[in-house]
């Protein structure tokens, strides 16, 4: 046995490899980070796209949303061939994938070539499913929420470009006029989904040349019908509601914020980028933060406070009143801050729960909170065109998120009165035993 591969025998435990366990999460939190650059790249690319080809706002929408689509559809599949077929193997091959459909996207002259190509390059948002079965399968269970926080964490991949642009102001203006490049490329916004692809294809080369070997496998032999038993309670589309309100949303807004700041406030989009990217930044940077609180002191009283602070945040963002810039921007800072914490609580509840079938419920939940990142935009600009109130987006999540607290609330109150009352009967039982007999 080579000094990569280590034992396969029960899963993980305090005695597995500490340096495997770390390629494993070091790897895929990497790997996911740059998918998610990919998957989100739209939300700063659309500007100069829509510029350039003469996409209406409609047709922009449903682009983004197609890339968000294809990310989310697809995410209980992917934990599931993660779970036959071992992480590592899904997320190289899903890297390398991403990294054809992305150099094919930069080619793209017609708006149903954007189309096809973000459908394809869209397939990267589900590397998320397969990272949460990868290290599921390599961490204990005392580690598994700061280790799924840590991994989570790869959605700043979602400020990516946005900061890229900041930084490199001229690069969606560059125009190559000699050499290699310049024959390839035209340039401008093409240049991103390029450059994406030549590193989405080093990432996977060391995927598959630094993962330790042998692979968890943990779903290899288990009859389909036994793996997606779970999904018949109705705990598990519960969560699915949670992760739609701290992750669907946080895609929705990772996306529309950059076109928002621009329509509403006059921005340069540098400019939208960067204030984008001080919602997005707390918002993923914080998860590793969620996951250790959760170990901690456990996911249920994280997520209530989640949800009580984020929807006192959307509550004034939702104002009709225009509010000045700053204010804005701190507010989408504070409900970034709860999103991160949310994001972490709300996937601990999963091993806690579920912990021999995280592939499926964790599929099905990332799979649901993807789905809301591809009905909002389109919502948020239908509503907001229909009604001529901009803000219309942040009174659309105070739903979803006062929806989440009350069903949050509803199950925790039923919880507690079924262990009020199965403690009743146990005292009950317990004095019968211990009275004297009489006779």
């Amino acid at each position: 046995m080579t000094p990569r591969q280590v034992s396969s025998a029960a899963g993980p435990s305090d005695t597995e490899s500490v340096a495997s366990r770390r390629r494993v999460l070091w790897l895929s939190t990497a790997a996911f980070t740059l998918l998610f650059n990919v998957w989100m790249m739209l939300g700063v690319l659309s500007v100069p796209i829509r510029r350039e080809l003469g996409l209406s706002d409609p047709q922009v929408d449903w682009l983004i949303a197609v890339a968000i689509l294809s990310g989310a559809l697809f995410r209980l599949n992917f934990g599931m061939l993660a779970e036959t077929y071992g992480g590592r193997r899904v997320m190289g091959i899903t890297l390398l994938g991403s990294a054809i459909a992305a150099y094919a996207f930069s080619q793209a002259t017609s708006y149903l070539w954007l189309l096809a190509g973000a459908l394809l390059y869209g397939l990267a948002g589900n590397s998320f499913a397969a990272g949460v079965v990868w290290n599921s399968e390599w961490f204990p269970d005392r580690l598994k929420g700061t280790a799924l926080g840590i991994f989570g964490a790869g959605n700043v991949g979602a400020a990516g470009t946005k900061l890229a642009l900041v930084f490199f102001p001229g690069l969606l203006t560059l125009v190559p006029a000699t050499g290699y490049l310049g024959g390839v490329i035209p340039g401008g916004w093409r240049v991103v989904p390029a450059l994406y692809a030549a590193l989405l294809t080093a990432m996977a080369v060391a995927v598959f040349l630094w993962s330790p070997l042998p692979d968890r496998t943990a779903g290899r032999g288990r009859p389909l019908r036994e793996r997606l038993a779970p999904l018949h309670h109705a705990r598990v589309w519960r969560f699915g509601l949670y992760y739609v309100v701290v992750f669907g949303a946080y895609v929705a807004l990772s996306a529309w914020l950059p076109k928002f700041y621009v329509d509403a406030y006059g921005l340069s989009l540098p400019a939208a980028a960067l204030l984008s990217a001080t919602f997005i930044l707390p918002a993923s940077l914080l998860r590793p933060l969620g996951g250790y609180l959760s170990d901690r002191f456990g996911p249920r009283g994280l997520t209530y406070a989640v949800f009580i602070v984020m929807a006192a945040t959307l509550c004034l963002l939702s104002l009709p009143t225009r509010l000045e810039l700053t204010t804005f921007a701190c507010l989408m800072f504070l409900l970034g801050c709860a999103m991160g914490i949310g994001k972490a609580s709300v996937f601990k509840y999963i091993p806690s729960y579920f912990p021999q079938d995280v592939a499926a419920v964790g599929g099905v939940v990332a799979m649901l909170g993807a789905l809301g990142g591809f009905f909002l935009p389109p919502a948020f600009g239908s509503l907001a065109r229909a009604s001529g109130y901009q803000q219309v987006a942040f009174s659309v999540l105070l739903a979803l998120t006062l929806s989440s607290l009350v069903w949050l609330h509803v199950a925790v109150t039923a919880l507690s009165r079924s262990r009020s009352q199965a403690d009743d009967v146990r005292q009950r039982r317990s004095r019968v035993r211990a009275a004297p007999i009489e006779g």
